[in-house]
């Protein structure tokens, strides 16, 4: 069918986001504690706030204990979760925040520690609906889908009368709620809140008292809520199916694109929460325009047809994306280089495509393909060699923080 004669026509899926949320809290646990907010029941929150060397779980991961003694999520893996646990109820009782540090765990089996060698930060806080009447804002945004970004106050370094810990700043793209205890700091921390909530970072800022961004006084955690980033897959076929499959578990949000209409069936795609009939350059493209994409972006190719992927690619290698990967055999490769290259790409746009896509795994099925796409995209996000763990030495989690 001629491209002038292909309407767009896409089909929502399911609904809300399979994976969990940037700022470490699942949708289960969102949930749970928004029920527990709205009842006026106390809770306690840990986050990670910080990490050094290696450590099991980024900054912004949670875990969560509830009023009725439940624990929800996980900030170390198993390592340290009992003296959170104990530590998280000594602050729902009390009502005090605490920044508390875990090092390397030593030969004692009762010490508490990592014992893979890392140091984490962890920040535990009791939250109701007096203390943090802005929650219910920030679960509502993260069960929409809708960014949004909490600011804490974690540590102050020296006195603090004016109690600016434990004081919270939550950042909209278009506006703010609470505060950090003064104007200029909140403009602050909300300017640098956004730029990290474009991006879907979450980590430390260090301010002073009034804002200025020389002080060191004030140490502020961001935990980014982004809207999960995007997984866009152009090819109605079954390696599609899988990788719709793996890449919701992932925590991505999946569009499956085709301009064929009979392959492009919500019935064959039942896990992507979108399926769109179009021409995949002409969609990609309306969505660069309309700003849907960022730098996390993944667009996998899987069409290996060239009026498909070389106007696809052409669009896509000209835009600032996470990764971009395309199927395909060597010959098939190199072909689509020579045609890319007469509509005047260069090398470095070239270089960017990852193709023939995935990783050496030995896969077959449309189940190990996915396996082996998916374990590229994360290997390509995290700096990670693909190499077997066995084959090398030192540190297994990139270095982090200080």
């Amino acid at each position: 069918m001629p491209e002038a004669e292909m309407p767009r026509v896409a089909m929502p899926g399911p609904g809300g986001w399979a994976g969990g949320t940037p700022g470490g809290e699942a949708p289960r646990a969102v949930e749970e504690a928004y029920r527990w907010w709205r009842a006026g029941r106390p809770f306690a929150r840990a986050t990670v706030v910080d990490t050094w060397r290696s450590s099991p779980l980024p900054p912004g991961t949670s875990m969560l204990v509830g009023p009725d003694g439940s624990a929800v999520g996980s900030v170390s893996g198993g390592c340290v979760e009992g003296a959170v646990y104990e530590l998280a109820q000594e602050v729902i009782a009390s009502g005090a925040p605490v920044l508390q540090r875990y090092g390397v765990s030593d030969d004692d089996a009762f010490a508490v520690g990592l014992t893979c060698g890392g140091v984490i930060d962890i920040y535990v806080e009791r939250i109701d609906p007096t203390g943090f009447p802005e929650y219910g804002e920030v679960a509502s945004a993260i069960r929409a889908g809708a960014p949004v970004a909490e600011v804490t106050c974690v540590a102050v370094d020296g006195p603090d009368p004016a109690g600016r810990l434990g004081r919270r700043l939550v950042v909209r793209p278009d506006g703010t709620t609470g505060s950090l205890g003064s104007e200029r700091l909140d403009a602050a921390a909300a300017q640098a809140a956004r730029g990290m909530l474009a991006g879907g970072r979450t980590g430390t800022l260090r301010h002073g008292y009034d804002g200025r961004r020389l002080g060191q006084e004030l140490t502020l955690f961001v935990s980014a809520h982004a809207a999960p980033p995007r997984l866009l897959v152009f090819g109605a076929v079954d390696f599609a199916a899988a990788l719709a499959r793996i890449g919701g578990f992932l925590g991505y949000r999946v569009t499956v694109c085709d301009a064929r209409p009979v392959f492009a069936t919500r019935r064959r795609f039942p896990e992507a929460h979108e399926v769109v009939t179009d021409w995949p350059h002409r969609y990609l493209r309306a969505e660069a325009e309309a700003g849907r994409l960022d730098e996390r972006t993944v667009v996998c190719v899987l069409t290996h047809d060239p009026k498909f992927d070389v106007p696809l690619l052409e669009v896509a290698l000209r835009l600032p994306l996470g990764y971009i990967g395309a199927m395909g055999s060597r010959r098939t490769h190199e072909d689509r280089l020579r045609r890319l290259r007469e509509r005047g790409l260069g090398e470095d746009r070239l270089a960017r495509l990852a193709s023939p896509i995935g990783l050496d795994l030995g896969a077959r099925t449309p189940e190990e393909t996915a396996v082996s796409i998916a374990a590229e995209i994360v290997a390509d996000r995290w700096g990670g060699s693909g190499t077997r763990l066995t084959s090398r030495t030192g540190s297994i989690h990139p270095a982090a923080g200080g």
